[in-house]
């Protein structure tokens, strides 16, 4: 399922994600139902009509009319009651780095730019058709990929896949019951003021922009959440910690570490793609935005996984290396500092 479905009340998670479409900035008010028809080839007005009386139709994740005039960045999706037959998943050959296999999972190393499963505007090329791909070439082709977790699209790091059904459940109640390890590195705007520190709340969808999440006082608001941090290295105007998760939320650390006023480098949804802090000259300013050249998204490394083998009951523990464009950021960030002193 999306992480829209995901988000939706007890009874409605039999519905399944079909459309998605954010408006155009420039776009003019317009009745929704004509804005589905002109933008689906095939689809008649009056089915979409139909749609929107079941209340399938929503506008920022919440229920609309047919006369819904729609506003500039809304974000449109079509709810149906059956899965897509555009997410039938067939084996693509695309490179996988693969750190660990055996009869029950896999732990892969994620590229920064791959989908994880597939959803609006990405039926092909996720990680579920490389898994079948490398299921198939290596003799395992009755053998699906499950999921006990995701990393967002532009994040890269570890992900655990499971083989078979009882892994998938026992990886999941380790998951619930917070026992796993996951360590992520991160770069964020600032100077992070403590060595160490303690992040907590209420993560819930933000009220401006359904696709972003924010922290809430109260549990009616939202999930709770609860991230640890420390300081690895310190750049004056930006700074590279370690963040420990107790929970795993959607945009967890983006949006934990934005409600502490140090957003992601390079993040452009939570506010990490402007100069957040630093010298307001122009020589500054362009070595920021080469930066953002260099790793166009989130600063946001997935690098330690451990948990307890669901067929061994050993405890099990991987870490990675930070992918290239992190490590150049790093380096351009070091260098820069350095001739600031001289």
């Amino acid at each position: 399922m999306s992480e829209t479905s995901e988000e939706l009340p007890e009874e409605e998670r039999e519905l399944y994600e079909h459309y998605r479409v954010v408006v155009d900035k420039k776009q003019s008010a317009l009745r929704v139902d004509k804005f589905l028809v002109n933008r689906f080839e095939g689809v008649s007005r009056n089915r979409i009509q139909n749609a929107a009386k079941a209340q399938c139709i929503r506008c920022n994740d919440l229920p609309v009319k047919s006369n819904y005039k729609i506003k500039p960045e809304d974000i449109i999706t079509l709810l149906l009651p059956h899965p897509p037959r555009d997410t039938e998943i067939f084996p693509e050959d695309i490179p996988l780095d693969i750190v660990y296999e055996d009869n029950s999972l896999l732990i892969v190393n994620k590229n920064p730019d791959m989908v994880v499963h597939p959803g609006f505007n990405n039926y092909t090329g996720t990680l579920l058709h490389a898994l079948l791909f490398h299921f198939q070439e290596s003799g395992q082709e009755e053998t699906r990929p499950l999921l006990v977790h995701r990393i967002d699209k532009d994040t890269s790091g570890l992900m655990v896949v499971c083989k078979e059904e009882y892994a998938q459940t026992y990886l999941a109640k380790q998951f619930f019951e917070h026992s796993l390890e996951r360590r992520y590195v991160a770069l964020v705007w600032g100077d992070v003021k403590e060595d160490e520190g303690l992040v907590e709340g209420f993560l819930g969808r933000a009220k401006k922009d359904r696709r972003m999440v924010d922290v809430y006082s109260t549990e009616e608001e939202g999930k709770f959440a609860r991230t640890h941090y420390r300081v690895l290295e310190r750049f004056g105007w930006v700074t590279l910690i370690e963040c420990r998760l107790e929970t795993g939320r959607t945009h967890q650390i983006r949006a934990h570490m934005k409600y502490l006023g140090h957003p992601l480098f390079s993040d452009e949804m939570y506010g990490g793609c402007s100069i957040v802090k630093g010298d307001p000259t122009t020589k500054f300013k362009q070595f920021v935005q080469n930066c953002f050249k260099i790793m166009p998204r989130q600063a946001l490394h997935a690098k330690t996984i451990g948990f307890i083998h669901p067929e061994t009951k050993k405890e099990m523990r991987f870490d990675s290396e930070l992918p290239e464009d992190f490590l150049a950021v790093i380096d351009k960030w070091r260098r820069y500092m350095e001739s600031k002193k001289r």
